[in-house]
């Protein structure tokens, strides 16, 4: 079984920057891509960013594209998400997901969610 927890979640001001972490642990063959969402409240859940096992392949969307930079370190199994330029519309809890291909909605692997919030 493959676990994932997320870290990194705070409160920033506008402008500001994070960096959220994505650690898999467990039976980490099990999965082919790391894809980060986000759920701001009242709203569905929305894909923000994926990354492919070699990390040769990067998915944004139009969203965060020119402020988020994904990227992973396969000996630590892990997978970064730098924020920069953060606004208050990036206030969300984000979670991490792992499947066979850029991950959706329905995919089978999740964190338990870190909380972001940009505020003043």
């Amino acid at each position: 079984q493959l676990q994932l927890v997320e870290s990194g979640g705070d409160l920033v001001q506008p402008g500001g920057s994070l960096r959220l972490s994505c650690a898999a642990s467990g039976f980490t063959l099990d999965y082919d891509a790391i894809g980060w969402f986000r759920q701001a409240p009242g709203k569905e859940r929305e894909g923000v960013s994926c990354i492919s096992r070699s990390g040769h392949s990067k998915v944004y969307a139009n969203s965060v594209k020119g402020r988020f930079t994904i990227s992973r370190d396969n000996a630590k199994n892990t997978v970064y998400l730098p924020m920069n330029s953060l606004t208050p519309e990036d206030t969300a809890v984000s979670y991490c997901a792992a499947d066979y291909g850029c991950p959706t909605v329905a995919s089978p692997y999740w964190g338990q969610g870190t909380q972001v919030t940009v505020s003043s």
